[in-house]
């Protein structure tokens, strides 16, 4: 699996989320035909994995655990629905 970092055709989103949500940062990556949604904000860090042609691979969510907010899998609050994942985990301040 590689990561591509897309962030910069994504201008809308980013603008957006960083206009209406607590998030300090949005980055928005690829990861095959996965779109990767990363945002940080001063309490929390979020993933949002998005695919709409099936459902996200565990080996996707796991990669995401890994490499995009590099923590073990028992620190992350998942929540799966259709075609879709979101990945939580708690800053430590």
């Amino acid at each position: 699996m590689k990561l591509i970092d897309v962030t910069n055709s994504h201008i809308d989103l980013v603008t957006e989320q960083l206009g209406n949500t607590d998030a300090n940062f949005i980055k928005v990556y690829t990861l095959g035909p996965t779109t990767v949604i990363f945002s940080g904000a001063p309490t929390h860090e979020d993933v949002l994995l998005l695919n709409k042609n099936r459902n996200i691979k565990n080996a996707e969510i796991k990669y995401a655990i890994d490499n995009i907010l590099e923590t073990t899998l028992d620190q992350v609050d998942i929540i799966h629905a259709p075609n879709i994942v979101e990945l939580s985990v708690l800053v430590k301040q």
